[in-house]
């Protein structure tokens, strides 16, 4: 039997039926989600389009495509119609980033025309819990960043983004993006550090999504001259603590697999795997 499908960029109208895609995997959709409960589907809040896949007049899938590129829910047939509508309209986004499967599938399609990336993370482990440790105390010296803490921030957030990705995010706009985006986590009350007695910070990391089924933790980073000292697990659970009593019933972070040392250390506060992620960088 034949099946009619089509892909479209939706519109303000499809927000329900968006949110009703984007909730079947509440942890894994988080990010997405996170902006559309916040900015709708419409284009310049949005800040990209959301494409969606239609079978039988059904909405089955979504792709993000703004900075980054997201495929969620996205099956076999609808990544083949992502690819086809990217690759007519150029790359515009700095990475492609998703569930694991289908983001390989969607990168095997659009690498002749958009390779070679820079780098290619093919499994990034996905990790998740709903509760706190019993064996490790959360850090009582890790708390929320103030808004008037913007100049002691963001040294910490520029090394960990260069680290992390390879690239500084002050290049090209001059950070005027990163800077807003840092200025938004703060002044929502979800980025969170320690400081040493001088004032630098020793520990940090954000909530960078936030839903009312899910969070997720990014920007993990430990000051050089202290790994290796025990300072990443305790200090993950205090921004656990935050995250689960303020934010969201469940904390998800996604972390490369090379990085060992920060996997045992989630592990320590109880994230387990539950799944993988895929990351192109342009």
């Amino acid at each position: 039997m034949l099946t009619q499908t089509t892909t479209r960029v939706l519109e303000p109208s499809d927000l329900d039926a968006a949110l009703a895609v984007l909730g079947r995997e509440p942890v894994a959709n988080a990010f997405v989600a996170s902006r559309v409960h916040v900015a709708g589907l419409d284009p310049w809040r949005l800040g990209g389009e959301m494409w969606g896949w239609y079978e039988d007049g059904m909405l089955q899938s979504l792709c993000y495509a703004g900075a980054n590129l997201v495929p969620i829910c996205a099956t076999q047939r609808a990544v083949r119609g992502f690819a086809d509508r990217a690759r007519r309209g150029g790359r515009r986004c700095s990475s492609i980033v998703g569930p694991a499967e289908s983001t390989a599938q969607l990168w095997r399609l659009l690498e002749p025309s958009w390779g070679p990336a820079r780098e290619v993370r093919a499994h990034q482990p996905l990790m998740v819990t709903d509760r706190l440790p019993i064996d490790i105390a959360p850090d009582p010296f890790v708390r929320r960043i103030r808004k008037d803490e913007m100049e002691t921030i963001m040294p910490a957030c520029v090394a960990m983004f260069t680290e992390e990705v390879g690239v500084s995010p002050m290049a090209g706009d001059g950070g005027l993006l990163y800077q807003a985006r840092v200025a938004e986590l703060v002044g929502a009350g979800r980025s969170f550090a320690r400081l040493d007695q001088n004032g630098k910070v020793v520990f940090k990391a954000e909530i960078g999504a936030a839903t009312a089924q899910a969070c997720q933790i990014q920007g993990v980073w430990v000051a050089p001259e202290y790994r290796g000292q025990g300072v990443a697990a305790p200090g993950m659970a205090a921004v656990l603590r935050y995250a689960l009593a303020d934010v969201a019933p469940v904390a998800s972070l996604y972390v490369n697999d090379f990085n060992t040392a920060a996997r045992a250390a989630y592990r320590r506060v109880g994230f387990q795997e539950v799944g993988a992620f895929m990351s192109v960088l342009f």
